[in-house]
């Protein structure tokens, strides 16, 4: 009897891969070609199922396999792609943190997730040779890219073993599926958990929310956000620039690769939406292509939406969902919303407006308390107008 509380990410690109094997599932930019222009590759939907089967195959057979918690510090790049998907299939958990908040503090959140399991980049293997009592957990490691001194296997060989198809695992639904690790920018970093079930529902709620469908190009500058795409039939497209220092990206590149790929909808973080908007706006730019936009990460004003509204053709929107790191999206609100009945509030002190809750979520405002709650009661609902913490069922 087939078990219905089985889920597992990796079994959505399983079947886009069966109903688009030729479609591009994701592209990267490879520099430039001989007319200065950006040059891409890619992975069709058929080739990034094969791929992850080839490295699933040989990860489990080195010892990284269902439950083998496994740090991944790998660049935005096909590789990322095709290791997040072999991970989920093998029903290892990978363990990711955001770069931008310090080699401190980062090295401290990897050792409190007790990793077994390294794929890295270089840089991030000698991050793990420099500080080894945060390692001290890691019994096998995977180099992306050229090995020096530090042993073990890399991803070149692991991947050249002949394709067979791979048994995708039958994780259920509150099995752990991944670690993700938060800035800590208004308190101590944490290690948030996703289940197998937290993907799935994110996946739907996203796709329902925004009204996607497969025929999107989306470009991906946050790449956790990123992997659901290929799962939903969404081409994934990433730009040439460093994820954790958007407000450093060069506008045009962006820009560029926008036009080039016709995408028709991106996320981007509030520093990069202001970054693009003013350049757009000062070069008198419109991003024909570009249908949808979702922002979020810190709160988003309404001047910035404004602004980046100013490249948008008519009935493009800008979306900025909201949520934390445990359960997102939660509760969105759209550009023509915000820009004709909530900006003058914001402006005048009110702070912003974040929107209604989506699909089936329930919201409510309770009395702030350090006290466990044994067991829900209305009363621990504020009145209207109090400020309180907020709970959320969906």
């Amino acid at each position: 009897m087939k078990n219905i509380d089985t889920m597992n990410i990796s079994n959505y690109l399983r079947k886009m891969a069966i109903k688009f094997p030729s479609k591009r599932a994701v592209v990267c930019p490879v520099g430039k070609d001989k007319y200065k222009r950006i040059a891409y590759t890619h992975l069709t939907f058929h080739q990034l199922d094969q791929d992850s089967d080839r490295l699933a195959h040989s990860l489990e057979r080195i010892g990284i396999g269902r439950g083998i918690r496994t740090i991944l510090m790998v660049k935005p790049s096909l590789e990322f792609f095709i290791i997040i998907f072999a991970l989920f299939k093998t029903g290892a958990v990978p363990v990711v943190v955001d770069p931008g908040m310090g080699l401190t503090r980062m090295i401290s959140c990897l050792k409190e997730s007790r990793p077994q399991g390294f794929i890295g980049i270089p840089l991030a293997h000698l991050v793990r040779i420099l500080f080894p009592a945060f390692f001290k957990t890691v019994k096998v490691w995977v180099t992306v890219g050229h090995k020096w001194f530090w042993g073990g296997f890399t991803f070149k060989k692991l991947i050249q073993k002949p394709w067979q198809p791979y048994h995708i695992s039958k994780t259920l639904k509150n099995d752990m599926a991944a670690i993700l690790f938060t800035t800590g920018s208004t308190g101590p970093a944490k290690g948030a958990v996703y289940t197998h079930g937290n993907f799935d529902a994110q996946l739907r709620q996203i796709k329902t929310h925004l009204g996607l469908s497969a025929n999107e190009i989306d470009l991906s500058t946050f790449p956790l956000f990123a992997l659901f795409w290929p799962a939903l039939g969404i081409t994934s497209v990433i730009p040439d620039m460093d994820p954790t220092k958007p407000a450093l990206a060069n506008p045009q590149t962006i820009i560029d690769t926008i036009a080039d790929q016709e995408v028709t909808s991106m996320f981007a973080s509030p520093a990069l939406l202001n970054r693009l908007g003013k350049y757009g706006k000062d070069k008198e730019i419109k991003l024909t292509s570009l249908k949808r936009v979702i922002s979020a990460g810190a709160p988003v004003a309404p001047s910035n939406i404004k602004q980046f509204s100013s490249m948008l053709s008519d009935g493009a929107e800008i979306h900025t969902p909201y949520g934390a790191t445990e359960a997102v999206p939660i509760i969105s609100i759209a550009s023509d919303e915000i820009l004709n009945e909530t900006q003058d509030l914001s402006e005048k002190g009110y702070g912003n407006c974040i929107g209604y809750p989506i699909n089936d979520i329930k919201i409510r405002l309770i009395k702030i308390s350090d006290n466990p709650i044994e067991k829900w009661s209305d009363d621990l609902v504020v009145k209207d107008g109090e400020m309180g913490e907020i709970t959320v069922k969906g």
